[in-house]
């Protein structure tokens, strides 16, 4: 599922204002991650509070979007996060109990409610099937009562956010469960997934079952895909690393002069404590980084800006065909948040670095494939111009598609970071995405010829062979739309009329 424990991670509903975000987190690498997200939220909306940028009543608005109050009172009272009555919008499964309860022994452990949780002791052993039909069969009514109790909440369900990773059993097998039954309970509200895949030497074998399984159920099921790699988020932390002060770390693993790192950064938690640096596995600092990326995409549901975005805007604007709907996320600045030695160097190298490389998400390079579209999220000290600024400087290389005239969706959210002036996550649906599904179909060939490992799953009640033929012809699908997509540029020159023009 995730890098780190699995997730499926609900999000956007806006409870006690117009719109609410509900998450759900299942598996292990999601509860990790969307334990990170709350942490951040939780900190960043008493940060606002207390340097008075909103107003009172904006503050609760938006407070509501993920969070509720058991007791009416404190919020009309509230000066400030009162942990103990406020719960997160969230549905917590993992087949296996250990990292919940370690996370329920954490800071935070108030935020979540035990009625919210769904558990079990054997895991799933890494095997998408036994979490897709063992346990999503066995959970179903559980988790649909849930998820009812939880959209009942909120005066306005928007969308659900899905954290999951797509390596592991639970992860994978249960999280795209809860997403099939998510389309069932709640067709006409959009489901964004952010799902995890493993790095090219991930230590389970049988890794590329579990995400091709995954991936042909995302491709039919969600609305919007954020895919995230492991192997990604290593690169960054290591660039990272390589940016920092020498001295910042001894020879070992563990941090011995953390004032080189900034107290809000990708890197700390709320509670100012640095993350482990751990160069093999360094899972911290990599969930901190797509929680940020989460807490920048979701600024939007719960901060005012002179240019918002709805969620539900994205679908509408970077999907144009129903099964293309993977976007490729990237996030900056990255570097300047992880140490007070690192100068923020400007609005407009913060674009520059979104735009590069090593700062996507994936291992992929999107000015190689062809856009489909692109969103712009900006926060803080940025104004429209400073984005048509950018534009017109960096993207006159771009290979877009010749029939998508406006390309291009901004938001503006006045209210940035903690201790940052701006920063900007970009979205980008592109055919460059084709490449890794060619990496995972290669990856998957090579077992499934072999007909390796298949007995694991073909032994569990309902699995028949035909899902993995599905499967692949789902993702032999995916890759000829992104294929034909790039030929049809070779005809782009019926398509460049000019666009109509008015004449006073």
């Amino acid at each position: 599922m995730y890098i780190f424990p699995a997730v499926v991670s609900q999000g956007p509903l806006t409870g006690g204002s117009e719109d609410t975000m509900l998450e759900n987190i299942v598996g292990q690498a999601g509860n990790q991650i969307g334990y990170q997200f709350w942490d951040l939220a939780l900190r960043e909306h008493t940060h606002m509070r207390k340097q008075s940028l909103m107003c009172a009543s904006t503050t609760e608005d938006s407070f509501g979007s993920f969070f509720h109050f058991d007791d009416t009172e404190h919020l009309r009272k509230w000066h400030g996060i009162h942990r103990i009555s406020c719960k997160a919008r969230a549905i917590l499964i993992d087949m296996e109990e250990g990292v919940i309860s370690q996370l329920l022994r954490g800071p935070i452990r108030d935020v979540f409610d035990s009625r919210q949780l769904i558990t079990d002791v054997s895991g799933s052993g890494n095997n998408w099937a036994v979490g897709h039909k063992e346990y999503g069969l066995k959970y179903k009514e559980n988790i649909n009562n849930l998820l009812r109790k939880e959209a009942e909440k909120c005066d306005f369900l928007q969308c659900f956010f899905i954290l999951h990773s797509m390596g592991g059993g639970t992860g994978s097998g249960m999280g795209t469960s809860v997403l099939s039954n998510l389309s069932e309970e709640f067709p006409s509200v959009q489901r964004f997934v952010v799902p995890v895949y493993p790095s090219r030497e991930d230590d389970v074998v049988i890794s590329p079952y579990n995400a091709a399984l995954a991936t042909h159920q995302l491709s039919r099921f969600a609305d919007c895909v954020l895919p995230v790699e492991n192997q990604a988020l290593i690169n960054i932390c290591n660039q990272v690393s390589k940016a920092l002060p020498r001295n910042a770390y001894s020879t070992g693993q563990t941090p011995t002069n953390i004032s080189h790192l900034k107290q809000e950064s990708v890197f700390t938690s709320s509670l100012g404590v640095l993350a482990k640096h751990c160069k093999e596995k360094p899972f911290d600092q990599m969930n901190n980084i797509v929680a940020n990326l989460l807490l920048n995409v979701t600024s939007f549901s719960r901060f005012p800006g002179s240019l918002n975005m709805d969620l539900n805007e994205l679908v509408v604007n970077l999907v144009p065909y129903p099964q293309l709907h993977f976007l490729v996320s990237s996030f900056a600045p990255i570097n300047a948040l992880a140490s007070g030695e690192i100068l923020l160097r400007g609005i407009d190298n913060m674009f520059t670095e979104a735009f590069s490389p090593y700062h996507y998400l994936l291992e992929t390079n999107p000015k190689s494939g062809l856009y489909l579209a692109c969103a712009l999220m900006l926060r803080g000290q940025g104004q429209i111009y400073d984005i048509r600024r950018n534009l017109n400087r960096l993207t006159h290389g771009f290979n877009f598609v010749p029939w998508n005239m406006d390309r291009w969706k901004i938001g503006l959210c006045a209210i940035p970071p903690i201790g940052h002036p701006y920063s900007l996550v970009t979205l980008t649906n592109n055919t460059c995405f084709q490449q890794n599904l060619l990496r995972m179909k290669s990856r998957f060939l090579k077992l499934y010829k072999c007909k390796a490992h298949l007995h694991h799953f073909l032994k569990v009640d309902g699995m028949e062979s035909e899902d993995f033929e599905t499967s692949l012809s789902c993702l032999s699908t995916l890759i000829e739309d992104y294929q034909s997509l790039d030929k049809s540029t070779a005809n782009a020159a019926l398509f460049t009329q000019p666009r109509l023009k008015l004449f006073v």
